[in-house]
Order: C-alpha cells, then structure tokens, then sequence
C-alpha cells in the first residue's frame, strides 16, 4: 500500500513538472579575511576586536550556506531561500543548538496579472542599477532582503516598478534605531532602455519611528533622482543624482542633502578598459544633515575597505571620492586596480578636510565549477592623522573567497 501512495505521488509530482519549471539550487561561500588595521579603523568591514589583535591583526572566516527553490506556474512564480551565515569557531564542536544565524533569507510569490505585469509579494531583494540606492548587498554574507509587495510593469524597452512595504511586529511601535531602518516605505522606480541610453527614475519615502515612545514620534525622508548610462562607442559615461528632504531618525531635519556623481569608462582593448570617476556626498552643515545612500551596496563604493557609508559616517562631513580604476584580463585571470583619494564635502571640525586615500586591488578566477576571489586594501591616513600618538602606519585588509552554486535539479532542460 505504502508503495501504491509513492508512486502516486511521483506521477502527481511529474505531471505537475510536465506543466511547469522547478529548480533548485545552493550556494557555498566560504571567505578568509586578515585585518591589519591595528585597531584604528572605524569601518564597517573591521569586526570589534581585542588589546591582542590591534597590535597584531587577525584572521576570521566565514561562510554563507544557501538552499534556494524555485517553482514556475503559468500564473505564478514561488520562491524560497534558506540560509545561514556562521564563523569558524562560533559554535563548540559539541553544542546542541546552532548560532541563531539560520533564517528564511527570501520567501517570495511573484503573481502574473496580465501579459504585462506583475505582483511580487513577500521577503525579497529590491536591487536597481548600480545599487547606489537600493541594492541587494551581495557582499555581506547576510545580504539584505525587505519584506514588500512590488507592482510591476514591463513592457518592450520600459519598466515601471511600484512597491510598499509595512514592518510591524507586535503593536503599533517599530523599532527603527538600527542605522535606517524604517517602519514603512514606498517606492516608485521607471527605466527605459535605450541603444545607447539607459534612464532610470527612482524616488523613495521612508518612515522611521522612535519605539522608546508611544508612536506619536515619526519623521520621513524622500529620496529621489536619476540613474543614467550613455554609451558612446568605446566610452561609457555613467551618473547618479539625488537629493535628500524631509527628516532623519529622531526628527533630524535634511534640506537639499545631495549625492552626485560621474563617471567615464573608456574601453582599451578586448580585455582592458579604464574608469576615471568623481562623486560628492553632502554633509552636516547649520541647516541640514548629511545624505545618506540608504538601502545601497556601499561596500561597491568609495573604497573596498569600507571607511565610509557602511555603519559609519552616517551624518558627517559628507566625502568627495576621486577615483580612478583600470581593468584587465591577464591569462584569465580578471584584474582590478583602483586607486582613490577622498576629501571631506563640509569642513565640520576645521581640522582640514583631507579624508586619506585607498588602494584596492581584485583577482578573480572562474574556473568550471567554482570561483576563487581574492583582494588587498591600503589605507594611507592624511598627514595629520598619521602623525598623531598610537596611530598604526599599516591600515590594511585583504580577503580570499571560494564561491560554488551548485545546481541539483532543473526541470526546465
């Protein structure tokens, strides 16, 4: 009997296969990191650290492990991804209980209304463009996710996304205090794509609420601008440009906080290619508070190392970052030098505004079934930095990473 009720099950299971596409797929992530910082950075990459360790540097490994399935219907797309994130030695070889790090990363449905459009509901990445503003913030282990619904329309060359998202808990009070976390958001985000241009719009409103109150204390920011990519032939020009109103956590107000940015990508040969690119952050100033690139992968920007914008330098003196980056392939191996230089937006303590400068330096190999990614980071802290008491000359990080994706099952070959 029992076998009777498998072999139903298998034939129930086929011939929903035979109407639709199911996968499932993983991921492994291991990532060796040294940080010789001697316990001068403020960054986001550099963890908390002992007496031992700032005059030594340290090691730590961690690991991102992922099981992610996918199911595609005619009228609908289920998504699910169960992950973990831990770190060699978080847990003794003999516990009984993990380390509170596995979670449902992504639990989606993306619902088909018309041959046009679209609803995606659920816990899910939100990643546009270049992800200054929202982006998905792969290189975090953890990544980031929101729980949102998003309305899409997407129709030959134009898109149109529009979506919500409400965080509650228990009662009417969310607690925002982490860095920009917010208690209800709205978003609307239109591309169109061009031969040679490629346009976005994107505007965000963000509530953010104190939960030390009885909810009376909310403030919001609206975020707007512009994403643009122009091709020229073997020159492609690239800019951000968007401004900040309204009010930060606690009710800090922002008028006319701003980021702008330009960059030109000027293609050498085949495998080779040179980007030269200037942005400017606004700070802290009598009127106003600093911008803030919210929901981006700032790790992708002004510098690998992470000095600024990435759980720091949240309402500061603002950054001028000019950067300049050269690209190759070198017996398939991709190569990537960048070099920057950073100055501060608003001169907030008259102590000068010379920010320090970076080099970054990438390998990375894509081998059959894996990839190994690798890097090293300098920092060079300004004169008068360097020269104060117990400041270390050596600022640095470097990092190797192993990524596999395995697949284990696809319907749809």
């Amino acid at each position: 009997m029992r076998k009777q009720y498998v072999l139903i099950t298998i034939l129930a299971l086929a011939v929903q296969f035979a109407q639709a596409q199911f996968t499932l797929d993983g991921e492994f992530r291991p990532r060796s990191e040294y940080f010789g910082n001697g316990g001068n950075f403020t960054g986001g990459t550099f963890p908390a650290q002992t007496a031992t360790d700032a005059d030594e540097g340290f090691i730590r490994t961690t690991v991102r492990a992922a099981l992610n399935a996918k199911y595609k219907a005619e009228t609908y797309t289920v998504y699910t991804s169960f992950q973990e994130v831990f770190a060699f030695g978080d847990r003794p070889q003999t516990a009984t209980n993990g380390n509170g790090n596995f979670r449902v990363q992504e639990a989606w449905a993306d619902l088909k209304l018309g041959e046009f459009s679209s609803l995606k509901l659920g816990r899910q990445q939100l990643s546009y463009d270049d992800q200054r503003i929202l982006g998905g913030l792969g290189w975090a282990q953890q990544a980031r996710t929101h729980d949102a619904a998003v309305y899409k329309y997407k129709k030959e060359k134009f898109s149109l996304d529009l979506g919500g998202s409400l965080n509650t808990t228990t009662d009417e009070v969310y607690n925002t205090s982490a860095l920009f976390s917010y208690r209800d958001m709205v978003f609307a985000r239109a591309n169109s794509k061009g031969e040679k241009l490629n346009f976005t719009f994107l505007g965000l409103v963000n509530t953010f609420q104190d939960s030390n109150v009885d909810g009376s204390n909310k403030s919001s920011l609206i975020t707007a601008g512009i994403h643009a990519d122009y091709n020229l032939g073997g020159v492609k020009l690239t800019t951000n440009l968007f401004v900040q109103e309204g009010q930060r956590i606690g009710g800090v107000d922002v008028k006319g906080a701003y980021l702008a940015s330009l960059a030109a990508n000027l293609k050498l040969s085949d495998k080779s290619s040179l980007t030269g690119t200037v942005e400017r952050i606004s700070g802290r100033n009598s009127e106003s508070a600093a911008f803030f690139p919210l929901y981006g992968t700032n790790h992708a920007f002004n510098g690998l190392i992470d000095r600024f914008y990435v759980g720091n330098h949240a309402n500061a003196g603002g950054l001028n970052d000019f950067q300049l980056s050269y690209a190759t392939k070198i017996s398939g191996v991709a190569v990537t030098l960048a070099g920057h230089y950073f100055t501060e937006q608003s001169d907030l303590d008259g102590l000068g505004n010379d920010l320090g400068s970076e080099i970054d330096i990438v390998l990375a190999k894509k081998f059959k079934e894996f990839t190994l990614v690798g890097g090293y980071s300098h920092f060079f802290e300004p004169s008068e930095v360097a020269d104060l008491p117990g400041v270390k000359d050596t600022q640095n990080w470097a990092w190797a990473m192993l990524v596999i994706k395995p697949k284990f099952l696809n319907t749809a070959k």
